[in-house]
């Protein structure tokens, strides 16, 4: 799990794609934790991608570093409604506290059940993370 929260970390944004209907969905994320085993990212209860999540929770993440390799990361969002999760991601993250507080009723949190994660490079080389 460190390792892909590392690769995360450097990446600085990665890209969530959701499914909406059958078409695919794709958008930046920049904030994710390793929580009690899990990595967990972080999204608005009034967003289109929550609805998404809720309704298809499959979901593929990818991020690129500055060694033009990329992670690919694919699981099931499960919604975790605990405090102390949420309290987790905004200590990591002071910057969201500009929009979120742990008790608001919008700020959520998913961890990825599940997890299979591909590290891949330039060269077509690929290593299996999970």
């Amino acid at each position: 799990m460190k390792q892909i929260i590392d690769f995360l970390n450097e990446a600085k944004f990665f890209f969530v794609a959701t499914v909406e209907g059958n078409k695919p969905k794709v958008r930046p994320f920049g904030a994710q934790i390793e929580y009690e085993g899990k990595i967990y990212f972080c999204t608005n209860k009034k967003k289109d991608v929550h609805k998404q999540l809720l309704a298809n929770p499959c979901i593929e993440i990818c991020g690129l570093n500055s060694k033009n390799e990329w992670i690919r990361l694919s699981g099931e969002a499960v919604m975790d409604d605990r405090v102390e999760v949420r309290r987790a991601m905004l200590k990591a993250y002071p910057s969201l506290k500009g929009m979120y507080k742990e008790d608001d009723g919008l700020f959520e949190v998913f961890y990825i059940k599940d997890p299979e994660a591909t590290l891949f490079n330039i060269t077509g080389s690929r290593k299996k993370l999970l």
